[in-house]
Order: structure tokens, then C-alpha cells, then sequence
């Protein structure tokens, strides 16, 4: 390389303006705000690539708030701690709670804890809303899904066996609804259940992207 060929070169390796050329170029990813396994396999089906960076801050709850309303609030505080890290993505936070008889049943703080929670659920109805919060920019949305969830009557033998498989110990409701015998039947959204509406993080992407 002769000499000015390399004068030239060094110019281009501190360029005047390196934080807008970086800007320029900058690639805007998606974010879910969520370690949760379930909510990952159901977000690769509307988006193939995303980055997992879960919410670290208490879950507190405000009893005095509507369902709906506590669910939205707390995928929001979800959102919005990561979206204060990653400002520059698109951020998804999701929480899902069960409500039974007006009672929020969150997740078992233990085995007795689960076992007790599937006894109160066995052949009745309750409902599993999931609040979802999307950031991007100065854009924000926060939005909730509902459905109508019946169990089966359950045994005490099948109770105590699905427990000690450890499957309800991290869910909201101390169940999964996609464990067999456990559900007879629901109304409304499967993957609400599971923890991250398809269709309503889809339509809600497809606005703040806009």
C-alpha cells in the first residue's frame, strides 16, 4: 500500500461524526421482557428472531385495582424496566394472572401450595388474563387478553401425581393448560393461557411499527 493510499485509509478508521454514522446504520431489534420458556416458543411463531432480556424488578400487586387492570400494570413495569436498558428496541413485557371467585391466583410458593390451588380450581370455571405491553420509540401500547378456562373434576391422586412432576410449581394457576387431564374445556385464546396471546402481540407489533 503506498503511502497515500494509507493517509486515506487512516482517515476513514475515526470517521468525524462516528455516533451518527453508528445510528445510521443501527439495527432495531425486538425484545421480550420475559425468562419464560413458553412465552419464547409462542413468540417465535409471528417474529423468527428476538432478543430475551427478562424483568428483574418485585412483582407487586395493587389489590385494589380491576383484574385487567393489575395484569396490564404489571406487564408494563416489565416493558418498561427493559425498554430503560434497551431504548433503541422494541420492547414486549407479558403478565399473566388467573382469577378465580374474584381471588388472584398467581404462581405456587410451593407443592402444598399448588395442591391447595388445584382442589379450589377442580370442575369449576375461572378466567386467565394476560396484560401486554409493546414499546418502540416513543410509541407504547398496553393491552389485555381474557379466557374463560373450565377444569376438570380432579382427584386427589391426580393431583398429588401432577404436582410432584413439577409442571404447575412455575405457572400462574398451578397448571398448565397444555398438561393432559388437567382442562376440559376454555373460550377464548389458547396461547393467552400458555402466557403470550399470538394474534394481540401480533396486531399490537404491527401498530407501533407503523
Amino acid at each position: 500500500m503506498s503511502g497515500a493510499a494509507f493517509a486515506g485509509a487512516r482517515l476513514f478508521a475515526k470517521p468525524p461524526c462516528a455516533d451518527c454514522f453508528f445510528r445510521a446504520v443501527r439495527i432495531f431489534m425486538y425484545v421480550l421482557a420475559s425468562a419464560s420458556p413458553r412465552r419464547r416458543e409462542l413468540l417465535k411463531q409471528i417474529l423468527p428472531d428476538f432478543a430475551v432480556v427478562p424483568a428483574k424488578g418485585e412483582e407487586q400487586v395493587n389489590l385494589s385495582l380491576f383484574p385487567e387492570q393489575i395484569a396490564c400494570s404489571l406487564a408494563e413495569r416489565k416493558c418498561d424496566e427493559v425498554f430503560a436498558l434497551r431504548p433503541h428496541d422494541t420492547v414486549i413485557g407479558c403478565d399473566t394472572i388467573v382469577v378465580f371467585d374474584g381471588e388472584i391466583l398467581g404462581k405456587p410458593k410451593d407443592a402444598a401450595d399448588a395442591i391447595h390451588t388445584l382442589r379450589k380450581l377442580s370442575g369449576k370455571t375461572h378466567y386467565v388474563i394476560t396484560g401486554v405491553c409493546v414499546r418502540r420509540g416513543d410509541k407504547k401500547l398496553v393491552r389485555y387478553d381474557r379466557t374463560e378456562v373450565r377444569f376438570n373434576a380432579l382427584t386427589d391422586e391426580f393431583i398429588n401425581s401432577y404436582v410432584s412432576g413439577g409442571s404447575p410449581l412455575d405457572k400462574a394457576g398451578s397448571y398448565g393448560i397444555q398438561d393432559e387431564g388437567v382442562v376440559k374445556e376454555y373460550y377464548g385464546s389458547y396461547t393467552n393461557v400458555v402466557g403470550l396471546p399470538v394474534k394481540l402481540v401480533k396486531d399490537m407489533l404491527e401498530s407501533v411499527c407503523q
